[in-house]
């Protein structure tokens, strides 16, 4: 952990392991609620973003979680100190415990091709998000070749957050951890506008 810290690394992915039987397939807004009871400064953080959690593939909610589930947190490195305090918490996400166990560090890493599994837009329309996503690629230097995924619905208090799948590729080692470091767009804490590296440029 000291040495990911020392790698001059402006964000990391803080891993926790988890351990729970089930999670609501659409449980971003439970998840963000529960963390923030115990990291009120998330609420004002825009640099930290809650990872998507992978679930068992499938309809059923709740879903079943995978003896391998984690929970990430992409933050600051400034900020590792206060969530490692997580480490032992019981979350309550909708109605289903979550036990954390103790994170590691995971480094933000080059590579040429990133992938956001959401990424929040203004409406249904593919054109006009594919729009604003070219402007906010500008604003921070980033140039790659981008391919629009599938439209996906988050479920939150005051109504839903349209959301599409993004992929860049062809990007520079420095435009990627730029990218991986800001994300684009709002609403990271429901998972939306984190990269991760994708092994390749195949359809979204």
């Amino acid at each position: 952990m000291t040495q990911i810290l020392n790698q001059g690394n402006e964000s990391v992915d803080v891993v926790f392991p988890i351990e729970g039987q089930y999670l609501a397939r659409d449980h971003a807004q439970a998840l963000r609620q529960s963390l923030r009871q115990q990291v009120p400064w998330l609420e004002t953080d825009a640099q930290t973003g809650i990872h998507p959690i992978k679930l068992v593939p499938g309809t059923e909610s709740p879903a079943l979680l995978s003896r391998r589930s984690l929970l990430l947190l992409r933050a600051s490195t400034r900020r590792v100190p206060e969530l490692n305090a997580l480490a032992g918490l019981d979350l309550m996400v909708a109605g289903h415990r979550l036990h954390l166990g103790t994170a590691h560090l995971r480094g933000l890493e080059p590579h040429t091709t990133l992938y956001a599994y959401k990424v929040a837009a203004d409406s249904e329309d593919e054109v006009d998000f594919m729009a604003r996503v070219a402007r906010e690629l500008a604003e921070l230097g980033i140039g790659g070749e981008r391919v629009c995924g599938k439209r996906q619905v988050l479920t939150v208090t005051d109504g839903v957050v349209n959301t599409f799948s993004l992929m860049l590729h062809a990007l520079p080692p420095d435009q990627s951890l730029r990218l991986q470091h800001h994300g684009i767009g709002p609403h990271r804490l429901l998972g939306c506008g984190i990269f991760i590296p994708h092994r390749s440029a195949a359809a979204v």
